[in-house]
């Protein structure tokens, strides 16, 4: 088990190095033995299966799944972490280090020039993701990995209950509608803000995120059935035949009965329809 697996050892790495979390990129290290084993168990990793570690930190859950695994390709911004995580993870032969800006990284690029492949491996995404950059992780994940198996991410609790969210509650959304459009997801573990270092002042949830292989729901135009999702949840308060007249700027009137048409009641709120409900109407006016 690594010495950042515990907070006496992470604060012991910390002070040889004098260095200190950074709030700009949001760092906060898990420090509890237990929930970093139950993370890397939830992986369900093969000795085949690649995966890349966005935020590695101290190393401390890189070096569990690296015990996992065929190699680790661990990306982070913090270029002040090099030289800590070459030495505490030196006696790992399959990691791989990138310090770079995750949301500027080809991540299957990156992936088969670490490990010097020719073509993109079966691999996984693991992430202890900082709460300021989860969202757009997140649709990056599913929109520009297509290779991905799965995605086993940590995240504000706020947010994994958005993800998770059934039609009808407030935390039901864009985000859940988008990640439901490409993936199945479920909650893997609830995580307290007692376990990390520095503590955060919110709870966290650990959620697996799987790839569908064919979308969610088929759609003419998916131009038009993202720009209405994304309408729509702007707009949340509004009824969905205000939402529809506006976005596809036609007449009120047609707007309501092609929602009758397709049994959504006109005066119901962007929160109750159903992506299946988004997906016909959208495909209603798009050519």
């Amino acid at each position: 088990m690594s010495r950042a697996a515990t907070l006496s050892g992470l604060r012991q790495i910390l002070n040889e190095y004098g260095i200190y979390p950074s709030k700009r990129w949001g760092q906060n290290f898990l420090i509890d033995k237990n929930i970093l084993n139950k993370i890397a168990d939830s992986a369900e990793l093969s000795p085949e299966t690649y995966v890349v570690e966005i935020g590695p930190g101290m190393g401390a859950l890189t070096a569990e799944l690296a015990k996992r695994c065929r190699g680790v390709l661990a990306i982070d911004i913090d270029k002040r972490l090099e030289e800590i995580l070459h030495e505490e993870l030196g006696e790992f032969d399959n990691i791989r280090f990138l310090f770079q800006d995750i949301l500027e990284v080809n991540i299957e690029k990156e992936l088969m020039a670490a490990f010097n492949l020719s073509q993109v491996p079966p691999y996984q995404i693991c992430a202890n993701i900082p709460y300021n950059i989860t969202t757009p992780i997140i649709f990056r994940l599913l929109e520009n990995c297509p290779g991905m198996s799965a995605a086993t991410l940590m995240m504000q609790k706020e947010v994994a209950d958005r993800i998770l969210a059934s039609p009808g509650g407030k935390d039901y959304g864009l985000l859940t509608l988008m990640t439901s459009y490409y993936a199945e997801t479920s909650l893997v573990i609830k995580v307290s803000h007692n376990c990390f270092y520095p503590r955060p002042k919110v709870d966290s949830s650990v959620i697996k995120i799987v790839p569908l292989k064919e979308k969610r729901v088929k759609v003419k135009n998916e131009v038009i059935f993202k720009g209405l999702l994304r309408a729509a949840f702007q707009k949340r308060r509004k009824t969905i035949l205000n939402i529809g007249t506006s976005f596809f700027d036609q007449d009120k009137s047609l707007v309501q009965s092609k929602l009758e048409s397709l049994a959504i009641p006109p005066a119901n709120r962007p929160e109750t329809l159903t992506i299946e409900e988004f997906a016909l109407l959208a495909d209603a006016f798009s050519l």
